[in-house]
């Protein structure tokens, strides 16, 4: 089949590889029909994430069932289905609380409660380094999903591919953002990263009662898109003046709720980047910093942007004078694709709206490039093994 391969550090080719195959009972086997490319795999094309070996990569995809393993009901073959970006058992400690990301069965190679750099990781993730289970992912033709009585959602006849793909991680990461920061009605929201994930939590923001949501982001495309499909206020992050103007747009107080969407590969200067190199820091967490300044006392900040390294110079002066609360992690996914779900079944949230470039999967290396150097004005692309099937 084909698949776009991880090969080394800003190397991603479309390689023919072995097909997948059922290899425990509870596996099944999809047909990939529409996948897309998310910041984090940026994290692995940048090298954020180490990767030695040649990976398949891809964790937002949706596709038929073409096989099931004897121990699979949930689903059968030529059922449509969503999967999950994290792969999860269902039934130990952390996925019975709802923590599956966390799942103490996927990843049995580099899990555990340290979360250090290179050991003590969380659960198994598609297509996100050997750190993270060794899955390959779904920016391929075919897809080997294991644990699928948990994870994959049957998707019913009237919903297009580009409907509810987004039901795979970034309309659940936005909405386990404003989840985590508890929007309220009457809240404002500051949201820094109009990309993929900032766009959807704008949506979230709105659906959970904001009464203002301000995006924040240096690209004006970026924000032109924020203005256009979600309505709301916005910055460019590039203002000297930022956190003032925050303050004035707030009641001089700061945001009730501050979401960095950005993570660790956030716009840095020259300066920054050696700062980085100094301290063996991976990117910066320059948003983090941006969002305890933005956030008003006792307010929360809801952290979904991804971070692989520890940071000097870490505000908690700042954290703790304010009396911040905190939150940080991979999206409850799990806990919240039913309810993601019947919003866009009742028309409630539109998630096809960001997307900028559809392309077939044989193009994937041109379409990393677009989109690691935001060429093209791109904001999300979704890639179609069927185009290079016709």
């Amino acid at each position: 089949m084909k698949a776009a391969v991880f090969h080394k550090i800003g190397d991603i080719s479309v390689d023919n590889v072995d097909d997948p195959k059922i290899e425990k009972p509870d596996d099944i086997v999809l047909k990939v029909t529409t996948t897309a490319i998310c910041g984090s795999d940026l994290h692995i094309y940048d090298g954020f994430v180490p990767q030695l070996r040649d990976m398949v990569l891809g964790h937002e995809f949706m596709g038929i069932v073409e096989e099931v393993g004897p121990e699979v009901t949930r689903v059968k073959k030529g059922d449509r289905v969503v999967v999950p970006f994290t792969i999860a058992c269902g039934q130990c400690f952390f996925c019975q609380q709802g923590f599956h990301p966390s799942c103490e069965h996927t990843n049995p190679e580099h899990y555990g409660p340290e979360g250090d750099l290179l050991k003590g990781k969380g659960g198994g993730m598609f297509g996100y380094t050997d750190l993270y289970g060794g899955y390959n992912g779904g920016q391929a033709e075919y897809v080997r999903v294991p644990h699928a009585n948990v994870g994959p959602k049957i998707i019913p006849d009237g919903l297009s591919d580009e409907q509810v793909v987004f039901l795979t991680d970034i309309f659940p990461t936005g909405w386990s953002a404003v989840k985590w920061g508890k929007v309220k009605p009457g809240d404002t929201v500051v949201i820094f990263g109009s990309g993929p994930v900032g766009l959807m939590a704008q949506k979230a923001a709105w659906l959970n009662g904001a009464e203002r949501v301000i995006a924040v982001d240096p690209l004006e495309y970026r924000l032109e898109k924020a203005r256009t499909v979600n309505k709301v206020d916005t910055l460019n992050a590039g203002e000297d003046d930022l956190r003032e103007k925050i303050y004035a747009m707030t009641n001089g107080r700061g945001a009730d709720v501050a979401i960095d969407a950005v993570g660790m590969e956030a716009n840095r200067s020259v300066g920054e980047k050696l700062k980085a190199v100094f301290n063996a820091e991976k990117g910066t967490s320059k948003v983090i910093e941006m969002c305890t300044e933005a956030v008003r006392r006792n307010g929360i900040v809801s952290v979904v942007g991804v971070y692989a390294s520890p940071y000097d110079n870490f505000p908690i002066h700042r954290i703790f004078d304010k009396g911040l609360i905190m939150q940080f992690g991979q999206a409850q996914t799990h806990v919240y694709i039913d309810e993601c779900f019947e919003m866009v079944r009742s028309g409630k949230v539109v998630l096809d709206d960001i997307i900028t470039h559809r392309l077939p999967l044989s193009q994937a290396s041109e379409a990393y490039d677009m989109f690691k150097h935001k060429t093209d004005d791109c904001v999300k692309v979704v890639l179609k093994p069927e185009l290079d099937r016709k």
